[in-house]
């Protein structure tokens, strides 16, 4: 059938549901794209694919266009089995709890009388699909893997990630010289048996690639200070100092990392020279690999590579698949690469959970005998009594380059917070919602909303209840925002302009709203426009729309020219401003205020017509908040269950309150349903045969 045919048949009202074989996909996959069920992006790729080979079955052309839908959900590939035996829920259709119209078919009724042989086996035959994608004959837009069918170029990502992990897991740099000595001198202070930061200090020293991993407050950035002070030492003294980067995903986790390693650096117990040497300026990946505009590709690649000698990126869930192949290939060999970050915390929002993917035995260990002995031998600490599973060094190799670390200096054992958290990562529903109500944690609350005109919920966001009169909201920004304004005949040079602009940040910056979802009454973007107009109708905001003093914006995208990064907060403020030209007078003017995220502690105004990539952020996705810590984080969960909701969203919410967090539900049920269902994220990243892994 061709192109024109099918076009034609598109445009007919939709049939009974018939075998997937007699059935006009296209058509149906317009269908979803209409309802917002795929993007058109999904199903142009079925068009695509049927311009090139007008005889392809159509449970290619279906395959084919939800392998691209996975993309978009996080997934890697497709798998099929998967599918076949739970379609709806698999794919996520309809999404986010959505209803079916009569005429629209779900991918169960679609996919009936269809067996996953006979989807193989279509696959199989057809000259889009490649089976064994090494050979030599030409390269096709599908990579048919088992059960998994991948489009091109995530299959291939994957090969080269598990490649390049393979080759540098298998690497064994030189170790630093008086590496005993330096790890005594280092953690002489430690009172932990086992120290697991002085544990992953060693493992990374062996090694081209390491993982430590951890829950907040576990001190992964204490830990890779003095990873870089125990390798830098030696290297400054033999008068060749390494060549030390530091990276995160975001703006606003590179920006916390700054502000941390900054601190720390200057304590430590290595001589000036060393500390001159330990770099503590944070950039984002894109910054670091040199991402060019309006195109997939950097100026570090493989063909030219990043003058460092070692690498190391915090928040490292946040990486994609792409995105870690890009780093790999632009590493020189001999660089190190250390890799931190929570293992719990949502993966990133595009395809792959890499991070994940590579910590599946971190909480088991799978530490060789051979791994244990040299532990004991250089760094004096015995892992015997940690109740660890043992591994073996061919089968688990990346397992002995993985440390997490598992005593948190942040959520000790009166914390709610911690508590929490762990009985949500456990997922284990009951024993979080009895965390939830038992009355010893002060740090923890709870509500139920009727809706959003609920009287509760404006006290509960601007932090003016009786009940809650402690806790942050963002009345205090407000507050701040009217009261301690500068007077308006102070010059614009005056530093108090910039103070209270920084003093009006930190306060907004003590509280956040989250959402797990964007669409739907207790999503982002319906909660954005309920809590302007709440604090516009009391008076707190002149405007609910536009730009208007107060309003605070969350930057989508990354802009260079402004030097702002996606996940930065800004808030639009009056403030003085001097004369464009000589003779004129100072003015008043509406500015954005952004902090600079250089360690400096300095703002940026920026005019707001050039910001055309912010959106309002009274309340933001759970997603867009990694990276960012609050002294009171409130969840908001909505109406609907949904695949969205998942223990990985609930935790990384709950772990982002540094003293309070708050749980608003909407309606009883959801909240044990989402810590009961763990995020599945469809990848053949695995690196069991590492030693091995396929080119």
């Amino acid at each position: 059938m061709s192109v024109e045919q099918l076009d034609l048949l598109a445009q007919l009202p939709a049939g009974q549901p018939e075998p997937v074989a007699d059935a006009d996909v296209l058509h149906q996959l317009e269908q979803w794209v209409e309802v917002g069920w795929l993007r058109a992006l999904d199903r142009a790729l079925a068009v695509f694919l049927l311009d090139l080979a007008p005889d392809s079955d159509p449970l290619v052309l279906l395959a084919a266009a939800l392998a691209s839908h996975q993309l978009g959900h996080g997934h890697v590939c497709l798998d099929l089995g998967a599918t076949m035996q739970a379609p709806d829920l698999s794919l996520s259709l309809p999404p986010e709890g959505q209803e079916t119209g009569r005429d629209i078919l779900l991918p169960s009724q679609l996919l009936k009388g269809v067996t996953l042989d006979a989807w193989l086996q279509a696959l199989a035959a057809s000259v889009m699909v490649d089976r064994q994608p090494e050979g030599e004959q030409p390269e096709r837009p599908l990579v048919l893997h088992g059960q998994q069918l991948y489009l091109r170029r995530y299959w291939h990502y994957e090969r080269q990630v598990l490649a390049a992990l393979g080759r540098r897991l298998r690497a064994r740099p030189a170790l630093p010289s008086g590496l005993p000595q330096g790890l005594e001198r280092l953690f002489a202070d430690s009172r932990q048996q086992p120290d697991w930061q002085k544990l992953a200090c060693a493992l990374a020293a062996r090694g081209a690639f390491s993982i430590i991993t951890g829950g907040p407050g576990t001190g992964k950035t204490t830990t890779v200070v003095r990873l870089l002070a125990l390798l830098q030492e030696p290297a400054v003294v033999a008068g060749k100092p390494l060549r030390i980067r530091l990276a995160a995903p975001t703006g606003k986790a590179a920006a916390r990392l700054t502000e941390s390693i900054g601190r720390q650096v200057g304590s430590l117990q290595v001589s000036a020279a060393v500390r001159e040497h330990i770099p503590t300026q944070v950039t984002t990946l894109h910054r670091l690999l040199g991402s060019r505009p309006d195109t997939r590709h950097f100026r570090h690649h493989a063909g030219n590579p990043l003058a460092l000698d070692m690498l190391v990126v915090d928040e490292a869930s946040m990486i994609d698949l792409e995105m870690m192949a890009n780093l790999l290939a632009a590493l020189p060999a001999h660089a190190r690469l250390v890799l931190l970050g929570d293992k719990d915390q949502l993966a990133s929002v595009e395809a792959g959970a890499v991070l994940g993917d590579l910590c599946r035995d971190a909480e088991a260990g799978r530490y060789s005998e051979q791994t244990q002995q040299w532990l004991e031998q250089v760094g004096g600490q015995s892992i015997a009594a940690a109740g660890l599973l043992a591994g073996d060094e061919r089968q688990h190799l990346l397992a002995q380059q993985t440390v997490m670390l598992r005593h948190s200096h942040r959520f000790g054992t009166d914390s709610g917070i911690g508590e929490l958290a762990r009985k949500v990562n456990h997922a284990d529903p009951q024993a979080a919602r009895r965390a939830l109500g038992q009355q010893c944690y002060q740090d923890l609350h709870q509500h139920m909303a009727t809706g959003l005109d609920d009287p509760r919920l404006a006290s509960l966001i601007l932090g003016s209840g009786a009940a809650e009169a402690s806790l942050p909201g963002y009345g205090d920004y407000l507050q701040l925002l009217a009261q301690q304004r500068p007077a308006a005949d102070l010059s614009a040079e005056d530093p108090t302009w910039e103070e209270w602009a920084g003093h009006v940040l930190a306060a907004f910056d003590r509280f956040q709203v989250l959402c797990a979802v964007r669409k739907g009454p207790w999503g982002v973007e319906s909660l954005n426009r309920h809590l302007a107009e709440l604090m516009h109708r009391r008076g707190l905001l002149p405007a609910a729309q536009g730009w208007y003093e107060g309003r605070p914006v969350l930057v989508t995208r990354n802009d260079y020219g402004l030097g702002l990064m996606n996940g930065d907060i800004g808030i639009a403020l009056m403030i003085r401003e001097r004369p464009l030209h000589a003779g004129e007078p100072e003015r008043m003017v509406l500015r954005v205020a952004f902090p600079r995220n250089d360690g400096s502690g300095r703002l940026r105004f920026v005019l707001p017509s050039r910001l055309t990539e912010v959106e309002t952020v009274f309340a933001m996705t759970v997603h867009k908040s990694q990276g960012s810590e609050f002294a009171h984080a409130m969840l908001v969960l909505p109406e609907a269950r949904s695949p969205l909701l998942t223990k990985e969203l609930v935790y990384t919410a709950i772990t982002r309150a540094s003293r309070d967090f708050t749980l608003l539900e909407t309606r009883p049920g959801v909240f044990e349903a989402a810590v009961a269902q763990p995020v599945r994220r469809v990848s053949g990243l695995d690196l069991g045969s590492e030693v091995n892994p396929r080119d």
